[in-house]
């Protein structure tokens, strides 16, 4: 089966709806997100992608069937230290809870837009330059090790450039004005609120972690498809996962160690891809043994320190 312009329609149609009824329907009313509700929206969207990747593998094959659900797993599990910033970052602007899935659903909004883009470019020159790929490969070797390192992550927002040309250009109110990104002020215009600039750190934030994501699914397929659905599911499913770890999060003591281990095992994959294949059964494997260990040494570790 060959993908087609409405296969790519049908599934942002299927985007829009989604966010559409997520933002409209479910959480039209302002809320605090409660744990059990986090799971269930995180339960529903893991479905959805099951449900998809099933989809996948009656039309377009076994092969890209595993493309996707390794594809999906990897992209989920990078994912999870999007949370560590993103728990940082609200503790550090005291952004009210029930205010915080505002800014996390058009931050997702704008990361999808934003891979989109990077997905289009990464697939390109790979196809037009094959020696790329050793580049990506390096790269997340680098990154890999970094994440392995380097000590606790710290938010400066007002080292943000991005953040730093907004308040040249619109002034902003020292205190929430609700859920409201802008408000007007008599007498004093438009005034962005602190609730903006923690939108605009989220989707820089994102960026940065784009470019460790995207380089390692495009290790696993260059099908620009595959690449974009399964970081789409892997991104909406994101929110709610926030919400029902967040809590938790300082638990998962070696989890950090076991996302380096899986970024410098895709970089090596892609360095020797030219002598060596690495199979997408085997980065599979490697994927989920790397996750389940390091979930079960740091739910071990939690029982020793209890």
């Amino acid at each position: 089966m060959h993908i087609t312009i409405w296969h790519w329609c049908g599934f942002v149609l299927f985007l829009v709806i989604m966010l559409a009824l997520d933002l409209g329907v479910f959480n039209k009313k302002k809320h605090e997100v409660s744990v059990k509700e986090a799971l269930i929206t995180s339960g529903i969207w893991i479905a959805l992608s099951l449900i998809f990747n099933g989809i996948v593998f009656y039309y377009l094959g076994h092969d890209k069937g595993l493309e996707f659900l390794t594809g999906y797993l990897l992209e989920k599990s990078l994912s999870v230290d999007n949370i560590f910033v993103f728990i940082l970052l609200f503790s550090f602007f005291d952004v009210p809870k029930k205010y915080q899935h505002k800014v996390l659903f058009w931050g997702i909004f704008g990361a999808l837009i934003m891979r989109a883009i990077l997905i289009f470019i990464g697939t390109a020159l790979i196809t037009q330059f094959s020696w790329v790929i050793i580049i990506f490969g390096a790269f997340l070797v680098i990154a890999g090790l970094k994440m392995a390192f380097q000590k606790d992550e710290k938010v400066e927002p007002n080292k943000n450039p991005v953040v730093k040309i907004v308040k040249k250009v619109i002034p902003v109110t020292p205190e929430y004005h609700k859920d409201k990104f802008f408000v007007k002020i008599k007498k004093g215009g438009l005034f962005a609120t602190p609730l903006l600039i923690v939108l605009i750190v989220v989707e820089t934030t994102d960026l940065i972690f784009a470019f460790d994501s995207i380089p390692a699914i495009l290790a696993i397929t260059n099908d620009t498809f595959i690449v974009f659905t399964s970081n789409a599911f892997a991104i909406l499913g994101l929110r709610a996962l926030y919400f029902a770890l967040a809590g938790f999060m300082d638990k998962f003591h070696y989890l950090k160690i076991g996302l380096s281990i899986i970024l410098v095992f895709i970089g090596v994959k892609m360095l020797i891809s030219g002598i060596v294949h690495i199979s997408t059964v085997l980065s599979l494997i490697v994927i989920l043994v790397v996750l389940a260990a390091a979930i079960g040494a740091s739910m071990v570790r939690n029982k020793r320190m209890a």
